[in-house]
């Protein structure tokens, strides 16, 4: 296998939503999990996502793993590596977003490195550095309220600056809108300056557009499922890849159906709201999840009702009363506690025969497919922008199809929406 184009992502949810992006520019694509294992075949692609769990680990635990990932992949061929960050840039002022961007652009050479986060399609955009979703900055939607890295700064230069090594910098959008070269020009002289990374302001696709082109000029770059989409889009009207192919071809599952649902945003509570007009749902109690005395009674509920059609387990719960649990217990605590306890769900009923899995919240994601041990996915269609459907690869017991979403994306019925296509 020889690749063109790589990512390392650092997180589950993220990864499938960049995978995704590839597929629809046209390029076949796979996402592992981790780094794979010498045995494992994988399809001949043009991309591969390595998906991490690093969002909100230790700053080095974090560059490690981010550099054994980038060592991987350009030793499979791919010439440019993008850094694969969430859409929100959801950090602390310790990282990890600029430790590994400061580690992988060493390791690659780069002077200066583009950084946008910006995804129009799903309403996040920069402008003077700013980060807004919709209307407004980021500081002051509800995205702010991210469990684990709550955002409160929208200026993503004073953001990145308090965890790089190296200055940071802007490439505004009256430069971005006056073409790669323009931009090119721009990433030179902040070089010259001492730069190491420039947020560059998007608003558009066409903007998206003119950063891949000069991204794919270089070997890494840092962004969300955005800037991917106009990297992917750019190797393909350069000619590097063929581009069409897309999806892969996946092969039914079929069998019982689970929703999970561990994300805490809005989005995400509405949509179990939904869906409790067309499935079974049981709300976990916070306090029961943490202690792991949910799981057993949860499993059963889901057993005894999952014959006849999904079900859905949810720990999601509202801001306050996760800053309750969280005061009780310490942020981290909490959280790992109630990752595990849907880990611990999903285990026993796939091993019950489930072949069809949904997963709402990105850490929620990340423990389920960790528990599970499925090492590399096929990448689908398209079931709402950012969300593709799985195909799990390298595990045993037949075909298995699966959704993983980030908690802010998605329709109010995106579990409908989701277990339609996830056949």
């Amino acid at each position: 296998m020889s690749l063109v184009l790589g990512s390392v992502a650092d997180d589950y949810t993220g990864a499938s939503d960049l995978a995704n992006s590839f597929a629809k520019a046209g390029l076949r694509t796979i996402q592992t999990i981790g780094v794979p294992d010498a045995g494992l075949a994988l399809p001949e692609v043009d991309a591969v996502v390595v998906a991490l769990k690093i969002r909100s680990v230790a700053a080095a635990d974090a560059v490690a793993q981010a550099r054994a990932a980038d060592a991987w992949l350009r030793g499979q061929g791919a010439g440019h590596v993008l850094y694969k960050v969430c859409s929100t840039f959801d950090s602390t002022d310790a990282g990890n977003i600029g430790p590994i961007t400061d580690a992988l652009r060493a390791d690659c050479g780069e002077p200066v490195v583009i950084v946008t986060p910006a995804f129009p399609e799903t309403r996040r955009t920069l402008y003077r550095g700013h980060l807004f979703v919709g209307a407004v900055p980021l500081h002051e939607s509800p995205l702010k309220d991210h469990p684990l890295n709550p955002m409160r700064d929208s200026n993503l230069v004073r953001v990145l600056a308090r965890q790089s090594r190296a200055p940071v910098g802007l490439v505004d959008h009256e430069t971005v809108a006056a073409g790669p070269d323009a931009v090119a020009d721009r990433l030179a002289e902040l070089a010259s300056q001492g730069v190491g990374a420039a947020i560059a302001d998007s608003i558009d696709l066409a903007d998206l557009d003119t950063l891949g082109a000069v991204a794919i000029r270089q070997r890494l770059s840092v962004g969300a499922s955005g800037l991917g989409l106009g990297i992917a889009r750019a190797l393909v009207a350069a000619g590097r890849v063929a581009g069409g192919a897309g999806a892969l071809t996946l092969s039914p599952a079929g069998g019982p159906a689970l929703c999970l649902a561990g994300s805490c945003s809005q989005a995400t509570l509405g949509q179990i709201a939904e869906a409790e007009t067309r499935m079974p749902v049981l709300r976990l109690d916070a306090e029961a999840a943490v202690s792991g005395q949910a799981a057993d009674a949860a499993i059963a509920w889901a057993a005894a009702r999952i014959g006849s059609g999904p079900v859905l387990i949810a720990s999601s719960a509202s801001p306050e009363a996760v800053a309750a649990v969280q005061a009780r217990y310490g942020r981290e605590e909490a959280g790992r506690a109630i990752e595990a306890t849907m880990a611990r769900i999903a285990e026993a009923l796939v091993a019950g025969g489930v072949r069809r899995l949904v997963v709402a919240g990105g850490e929620t994601s990340g423990a389920v497919v960790e528990r599970l041990g499925i090492p590399a996915f096929r990448i689908g269609p398209e079931i709402a922008p950012g969300v593709p459907v799985l195909q799990a690869l390298g595990i045993p017991g037949g075909p298995m199809t699966l959704a993983l979403k980030s908690g802010n994306f998605g329709a109010p019925t995106f579990f409908a929406d989701a277990l339609a296509l996830v056949q």
